[in-house]
């Protein structure tokens, strides 16, 4: 958290970053954005080819479906903070390596630390992995975890309902609980 003093210095940071191979295919890097100062910080897996055009999380039809989700919970993008795990695009949208999320984690952990959400919303199997470990979303999602003094919301994540239709009303009831369990 120091060495970057700000949610600003920390995305300075990720767009001059060069630790994997990842910054050689990628168009920009993808820092968080959002109120800096969000009860609530949602977690996904990493930049689509829409984020990776325009530099910002959750932009393409995965952010659609997430917009909706909020909306339907009385959350907006700019009361939340939105992240990903790795902050640059995988080639063909392939789920990020251990080594890409290694890379990434000191990011994650200095936004994680200057926000100080009262809950992190883990979207999705890699966030679940780099953030508690953990695998199986949907048999987990809509459970709340404490560990290490915070406390995080599991959910799927919204890419998985432009296959499944159905997960776009699971994501609306889980960010409705989400937004009960935050106090908004």
């Amino acid at each position: 958290m120091g060495a970057f003093g700000s949610v600003e210095g920390v995305r300075g940071a990720v767009t001059a970053c060069t630790a994997c191979a990842l910054c050689s295919s990628r168009t920009n890097a993808v820092p968080g954005k959002g109120d800096a100062r969000a009860r609530i910080m949602l977690v996904g897996e990493a930049p689509g080819r829409r984020e990776d055009e325009l530099g910002e999380p959750f932009v393409g039809a995965a952010g659609k479906i997430l917009d909706g989700a909020l909306a339907a919970a009385g959350l907006s993008r700019g009361s939340v903070y939105i992240t990903n795990t790795v902050k640059c695009r995988p080639p063909g949208n392939r789920v990020p390596t251990d080594a890409e999320r290694e890379a990434c984690a000191g990011y994650l952990a200095a936004e994680m630390a200057l926000v100080s959400p009262r809950i992190v919303c883990i979207m999705g199997n890699t966030a679940y992995r780099s953030l508690l470990g953990g695998g199986g979303i949907t048999r987990d999602r809509g459970k709340t975890v404490r560990r290490d003094g915070v406390d995080y919301f599991l959910t799927v994540h919204p890419a998985a309902a432009i296959y499944n239709r159905a997960l776009e009303g699971v994501l609306a009831e889980d960010m409705r609980a989400l937004a009960r369990i935050a106090g908004r």
